[in-house]
């Protein structure tokens, strides 16, 4: 069934999940035409990365970021953790965390969008990065084994999923017990009218 109502929003799941696919895709693939969210470079010094750090990723990679957040914030990662990365995008927090990791850890960086996903690919190729696998996946049910990871991030993906239980239940499967979640996204602090909750015009757009 595509329509889901969870107590949040009722919206068609799969509607919705094509519309954003098809954001980002220009996102990857047109980063110049500009969008209603900031992007790039500015977009990453406005969230606190580095400049030296966003200056040592490859350009396309760093031209496609559409984050909301810096997962970073909470600290680095450690060498040899595993990180899956929910929305990996164009592989910017993802190439991050595999350098952070190191050749002795590893990056499962999942996304619906394949366009995205080829980005991460050749960034992670560009910089000679053999520690990262990028998978095809949705947030809410992650192609990822059990208890797997020592960190999870996402940057600005859960704000996008209607069935947001549904997301956090699916991080704490592939955690390792003891392990940690490192998110950057978008929270509400006033309750959101129903009847915009459910239009999917204001979820996509």
């Amino acid at each position: 069934m595509a329509d889901i109502a969870i107590g949040v929003a009722a919206v068609d799941r799969e509607e919705l999940r094509r519309r954003i696919s098809e954001k980002y895709r220009d996102v990857a693939l047109n980063p110049e035409l500009g969008f209603h969210f900031h992007t790039g470079a500015p977009l990453a010094r406005m969230l606190g990365y580095p400049d030296t750090v966003v200056a040592s990723l490859p350009a396309p990679t760093v031209d496609s970021f559409a984050g909301t957040g810096n997962p970073f914030l909470f600290g680095d990662l450690a060498p040899g953790e595993t990180v899956v990365d929910i929305g990996c995008g164009a592989g910017f927090d993802t190439l991050i965390a595999a350098r952070q990791v190191g050749p002795s850890g590893r990056v499962l960086g999942v996304d619906m969008t394949a366009e995205m996903r080829e980005r991460t690919v050749a960034g992670a190729r560009a910089l000679g990065l053999g520690n990262v696998q990028v998978l095809e996946g949705y947030a809410e049910s992650l192609p990822v084994a059990d208890g797997v990871a020592d960190v999870v991030i996402s940057n600005g993906v859960i704000n996008l999923c209607p069935d947001k239980q549904a997301v956090f239940r699916e991080m704490a499967r592939v955690l390792k017990p003891g392990g940690r979640i490192q998110v950057g996204d978008i929270l509400v602090h006033r309750e959101v009218p129903q009847d915009a909750k459910d239009d999917i015009e204001l979820w996509s757009g």
